[in-house]
């Protein structure tokens, strides 16, 4: 097959997965090695982090560090202050991209973005996960009232004034979803000191 060909071919893989691929992916679905490299040497394909490609010719990524995590670590969650951003109830530029794997799974080896991950045991790993479209990629990150309900279950690493903020943040910016709140602090074990603090949204 002609190279002009095979390249098509090869874009038109990559086009089927908003553009971007693991490594792994792009073999499995038929990319030859040789191929992605020479793409990437002709500035086809850009590396976007060790393993992970993007078409070159597509328009800059809006959210470039969530997107590789998410390709990377495609069993982790987007949590704590990550996901705060995301859903704008805080004020803090996060400079990690946090996210939650289960517990037992291996952790992320990631050279760039920087990544902190948290081991979540079940249920509290499963509940509360969205799935929202960013860059045309489809993100898995918790819902605002786990996240909060994260926040202060870890708020002695992230800081109580950060969950305070983050609170008032959602009582000014969301419809309150005490219910909602309530559950998720069950699951995870902490409606009883947390039960204040959501007293006080109302």
């Amino acid at each position: 097959m002609p190279k002009h060909d095979t390249y098509q071919r090869a874009q038109a893989i990559f086009r089927k997965h908003a553009g971007t691929l693991r490594t792994n992916e792009a073999l499995k679905d038929g990319i030859h090695p040789r191929t992605l490299y020479a793409m990437r040497d002709a500035g086809l394909v850009e590396m976007l982090s060790r393993g992970l490609y993007r078409l070159a010719n597509l328009p800059p990524l809006a959210h470039p560090d969530l997107i590789v995590v998410a390709k990377r670590v495609p069993y982790g969650v987007v949590c704590l202050i990550s996901a705060l951003a995301i859903h704008e109830i805080t004020t803090q530029v996060p400079h990690e991209v946090y996210i939650a794997i289960p517990r037992g799974a291996r952790p992320p080896r990631i050279d760039h973005p920087p990544v902190r991950a948290f081991r979540f045991s079940e249920p509290t790993f499963s509940a509360g996960i969205e799935r929202m479209k960013m860059d045309d990629m489809l993100l898995k990150v918790y819902c605002p009232e786990k996240t909060l309900v994260d926040c202060f279950r870890h708020r002695n690493t992230i800081g109580v004034d950060v969950v305070i903020e983050a609170l008032r943040l959602y009582g000014e910016r969301k419809p309150i979803r005490i219910g909602e709140l309530l559950r998720f602090s069950r699951i995870c074990g902490v409606e009883h000191s947390m039960r204040p603090y959501l007293e006080a949204l109302l």
